[in-house]
């Protein structure tokens, strides 16, 4: 016997009333959004929408079962009663993002596109279920070491050209009270900056008349920051450096000039006052010290409420302080080089994405004309520095994946020897090496040895699919910790016995994903989410894709410091282990669906796709 329409409409109330969020809603809206909803019967085997397809609404399964496929056919979950389908693509572009068939028959309730876009516009707890794309609003503090350059930035630059007299530039920093000045060439280039300092001590003490062009006493090719660095970038530049003055450029063009005048504004915190504690070091054991704040720089960060990428971004800059101090410190005692090299950080400290627990991970390319009486130099600087780091809490490397190892304290020739054989031959070892060195960001020495050898690299994996067909497929090794009913897949032994594993299974899927795409697309980028930002503008993925993709990835993330951060604040040492039960419903609910779009990435790739939508 079929339902009167006020029963159907009772029948659908009472179920709404024991489902989230639709539990949330008050009284009179959640009876006329009950009548909204339409009565959909499924056969057992019948497809409800295919990948693409435009979604009449919002699906919720009162009776029977849902097998939910990604774009590939790859199992994503199976859905049963009090679960809600569809609105991925809903919140997206309004078409399906998934494959829906039913397991068995039932009965579903179809809650139409433009009721479902109401309630997101009126209801925030409707919203924070089921637009996923939204983040949350972050707390913002005057703190320089999170502060972007170009938002430090207070007046315009004051410019003359490098031809202006000396005497004529002085008075323009006299009239317009500033103690620097950027030389510029056509269309903004910059070519040096001036200061008061230079007046006088190139100026004035050598004698040199008024008349002579700035460009004989200006500082040339002075470095630069780009409007997207962060405080702490600036305020190492000016200790590291003993520099006060700072030109901003963007595409080679001046935008703004930073002093130490401008830093007066702002209240460095502890992330800075680090920095400056580490430079200022005499001895690995005085650097000790500061790092052993690190813990609780990490819970203020996230504590105030600062986004993931810009928590890992700072912790990361102590571990840059750290070791470019420990490299000044062994220059000074072993005496200068005998030829130029770099030392370059991979792993998490070369994506500058280290968190409360970090091992350290480096290496030591050589100029070419280094030979055997040059490597004992680099062996005794290589101990210093990593014996340093681990006095600092950055523990030596258990796979020795260290400058200390004479693997990776080579001459350049030998790392492109290195490259060339990784990609020519990926076998497992090569695809292990391959994953962790295509990570390398330089930390210390001549930047040169490193520009044309990431160039090189990137260009010729590109050129062999076969290579990167095997990063693809060791990638998927990693898999997000997804089980078929709507639950997590957890560790299922040991020390950590039902909970998840926020690194192996969460973070490093999408760092992953990210060597891939950085790969395909000849990307020089090394943070993760900058690699998958770049992916998408370069096409790589698509832009719905990306977008997804960055947004699973943020929300793992921070889920992960927030565990980090929680455990510090109870007195244990962090790890990357969290038991699901420590969420909410709400929070459980969404961690799933992020790694669901995880799963339909790696899927994505793995068919040779690089889109989702």
């Amino acid at each position: 016997m079929t339902d009167t329409a006020p029963a159907r409409d009772n029948r659908i109330l009472s179920f709404l009333e024991q489902v989230h969020p639709y539990d949330s809603l008050g009284d009179e809206m959640l009876q006329r959004i009950a009548g909204r909803f339409r009565e959909v019967a499924i056969a057992g085997g019948e497809e409800i929408y295919r990948f693409g397809a435009p979604m009449e609404g919002l699906f919720l399964i009162e009776q029977g079962s849902v097998e939910i496929t990604d774009e590939n056919g790859a199992p994503v979950s199976i859905l049963r009663a009090r679960n809600s389908f569809g609105e991925r693509g809903l919140t997206r572009d309004g078409t399906a993002r998934t494959n829906a068939r039913a397991t068995e028959a039932g009965r579903l309730l179809l809650l139409p596109a433009d009721d479902f876009h109401e309630l997101i516009r009126t209801s925030p707890g409707f919203a924070r279920f089921f637009d996923r794309s939204r983040r949350a609003e972050r707390s913002r503090h005057g703190d320089l070491a999170t502060q972007k350059v170009g938002e430090l930035m207070a007046h315009p630059p004051i410019t003359v050209a490098p031809d202006t007299a000396i005497r004529v530039a002085a008075e323009l920093m006299r009239d317009e009270h500033v103690s620097c000045l950027a030389v510029v060439e056509a269309q903004d280039r910059l070519a040096g900056i001036v200061t008061l300092r230079d007046m006088t001590t190139k100026a004035l003490a050598s004698g040199l008349g008024g008349e002579v062009p700035v460009s004989r006493i200006m500082t040339r090719q002075p470095c630069t920051l780009a409007p997207s660095a962060l405080g702490s970038d600036l305020l190492q530049v000016m200790l590291e450096r003993k520099v006060g003055h700072v030109p901003v450029t963007e595409a080679g063009r001046l935008v703004g000039i930073l002093t130490q005048t401008d830093l007066t504004r702002f209240q460095a915190v502890s992330s800075a006052s680090m920095v400056t504690d580490i430079v200022r070091a005499a001895t690995p054991a005085q650097m000790a010290q500061v790092t052993a704040r690190l813990p609780q720089l990490l819970m203020q960060l996230v504590g105030a409420g600062n986004r993931h990428e810009v928590v890992t971004r700072l912790v990361t800059d102590i571990a840059d302080a750290v070791t470019r101090r420990l490299l000044t410190l062994a220059e000074e005692a072993l005496g200068p080089p005998p030829v130029e090299y770099l030392w370059l950080a991979c792993g998490s400290q070369g994506r500058q994405e280290q968190t409360g627990i970090s091992d350290q991970d480096n290496c030591l390319i050589l100029d070419d004309a280094a030979g055997e009486a040059e490597m004992a130099y680099f062996a005794a600087l290589a101990r210093f520095v990593c014996d340093g780091l681990d006095a600092c809490g950055y523990v030596h490397c258990p796979g020795e994946m260290m400058a200390t190892n004479p693997r990776w304290c080579q001459p350049l020739a030998t790392w492109r020897r290195y490259f060339r054989g990784w990609i020519d031959k990926p076998d497992p070892e090569a695809q292990m090496l391959a994953s962790v060195m295509f990570d390398l960001r330089p930390i210390g020495g001549a930047v040169r040895l490193f520009a044309d050898l990431q160039q090189e690299t990137l260009e010729a994996a590109r050129r062999n699919t076969i290579f990167v067909g095997h990063m693809i497929m060791n990638s998927l090794k990693h898999a997000p910790p997804l089980g078929l009913f709507r639950g997590f897949a957890t560790v299922r032994s040991g020390e950590h016995k039902n909970e998840l594993d926020l690194k192996m299974n969460g973070v490093v899927p999408v760092v992953d994903l990210g060597r891939i795409y950085a790969l395909q697309g000849t990307l020089r980028e090394v943070n993760t989410r900058a690699r998958l930002e770049a992916a998408a503008v370069a096409g790589i993925v698509s832009r719905s894709g990306g977008q997804d993709l960055l947004d699973a990835y943020d929300l793992i993330a921070e889920t992960r410091l927030r565990q980090q951060a929680e455990e510090i604040r109870a007195g244990t040492r962090p790890d990357n282990y969290m038991a699901p039960s420590d969420l909410s419903d709400l929070e459980r609910s969404h961690l799933r669906d992020a790694f669901v779009v995880v799963r339909t990435m790696q899927s994505a790739a793995g068919q040779g796709k690089g889109v989702l939508g």
